[in-house]
Parts: C-alpha cells; sequence; structure tokens
C-alpha cells in the first residue's frame, strides 16, 4: 500500500511557479496546495492543515513578513520562506519572525525537495519519542510540546529542534557549523546568522533574563552550551 501524500502548501502569486512546482512535488509524494495571497493561505492554513508551508516574500497586498507573523500566531507548521535576492536582511527577518528556513530564488525544485524533506524528518512522529529534562526545562519529542516549570510554551518549530538538540548534549559545547548540519544538513554561506538568531529567540522563552542567561551560554569563538543546572 502507497504512504498517503504529504500536503503542503505554498503561498506565492506565480501561478506557473506553483504549477511546476506540484508536478514536480507529486514525483516525490507531496500534494502541493496554492495561494495567491496572504489571507487565502492564512484560510488553507486553518482549513487544510498542510505538514509545511512555502511562502514567497514579495505578495500583492500583505507581504510574507506579515503572514509569517500572522502563521506563528496560531500555528507552529515549519515555514520555508522564498527571497527573491536572497538579501541577508530578508533573511533576517523572515528567521526571526519564525520561518524555519529560507531559499533564494531562482532555486533548484531538488534542494526545495531536499530541505522539505529534512524538516519533515524532523517533525515528523518517529525516532526520538523519550521525553528531555534539565531543570524547569521539560521537552516530549513526540508530542512535540515544551513545559517551562510545568507551563506550556510555544516553540518554532527550529526553536524546538535546537531546544531538542541542547537538552540531548547539556554540558557539551556545540558549535555553530555542528549545529547547522545537525538540525539543516547542509553546506551554508560563511555569514549565515540563522543558528544565532535562534539562540536568541529560544533565550527569550527559556530564560528568566536573555541578557544574562542560565541555561544557553554563549562559549565565545567556540558555539553554544547548554549548562548543568546547579543543585
Amino acid at each position: 500500500m502507497n504512504a498517503p501524500r504529504r500536503t503542503l502548501l505554498i503561498i506565492d502569486d506565480d501561478e506557473r511557479l506553483c504549477s511546476l512546482l506540484a508536478t514536480f512535488l507529486a514525483r516525490h509524494g507531496f500534494e502541493l496546495l496554492s495561494a495567491g495571497n496572504g489571507e487565502l493561505g492564512l484560510k488553507l492554513i486553518k482549513d487544510r492543515r498542510p505538514q509545511l508551508v512555502i511562502l514567497d516574500l514579495m505578495l500583492p497586498g500583505r507581504d510574507g513578513f506579515e503572514i509569517c507573523r500572522d502563521i506563528r500566531k496560531h500555528s507552529r507548521v515549519p515555514v520555508i520562506m522564498l527571497t527573491a535576492r536572497g538579501d541577508i536582511t530578508d533573511r533576517v527577518v523572515g528567521l526571526e519572525l519564525g520561518a524555519d528556513d529560507y531559499l533564494p530564488k531562482p532555486f533548484e525544485p531538488r534542494e526545495l525537495v531536499a530541505r522539505i524533506q529534512s524538516i519533515l524528518r524532523r517533525t515528523e512522529p518517529g525516532a526520538a519519542t523519550e521525553k528531555l529534562t534539565l531543570g524547569a526545562l521539560e521537552l516530549d519529542p513526540r508530542a512535540r510540546t515544551f513545559r517551562l516549570r510545568g507551563k506550556s510554551i510555544e516553540l518554532s518549530t527550529t526553536e524546538f529542534d535546537l531546544l531538542d538538540l541542547f537538552l540531548r548534549n547539556p554540558g557539551r559545547v556545540l558549535s555553530r557549523d555542528w549545529i547547522m548540519d545537525q538540525l539543516r544538513g547542509r553546506d551554508w554561506e560563511a555569514f549565515d546568522r540563522s543558528i544565532d538568531i535562534a539562540v536568541s529567540r529560544l533565550r527569550a522563552k527559556i530564560e528568566d533574563d536573555a541578557r544574562t542567561p542560565r541555561y544557553l551560554k554563549t562559549i565565545r569563538k567556540k558555539g553554544y552550551l547548554l549548562a548543568r543546572e546547579e543543585p
């Protein structure tokens, strides 16, 4: 029996691109829904609950930044943002708003598929299921939930996977390159702030004071470390 097709949503007003991607992604087991503007896209997210959203930055009416912000108010669905120029500023802003990845246009469809599969491997039920705890932190990989001092806290896909990575390696310094490889499994540009942004966003959610973190420490010139809580 064939596995059911997973549903993706692209929010982009380029009808030709949407049509081409629908054909290409179908070969890889995906059904692609499309929306030509952000409002329709938000409605489809609510009604059809796709496993992942591909979101263009340049949209008629409200741009991709605004739509990404609205998505994150109500959903943790993974978001890959498409940027026309690949401008580093666009990437940084998108990641700060909760996008999980970005892809500059034009792009190779095979690269898009690789990134989709990488994200879905991390977010779909499967491998690791045991709860991870450290002090007041409690992460449940199976339910994709996080609690801080017993209170449920919403994390984006990248924030969740980053915390999962740290909780599996407490007291160990993790370099940016190693983190990038574990989370995305692809080559990165030398000047890529996505990990720093994700750490900053995660700190804001797990630390009492993000400026003097108790858990997530910066180790200068080496990376980051999740400190073991002192007794």
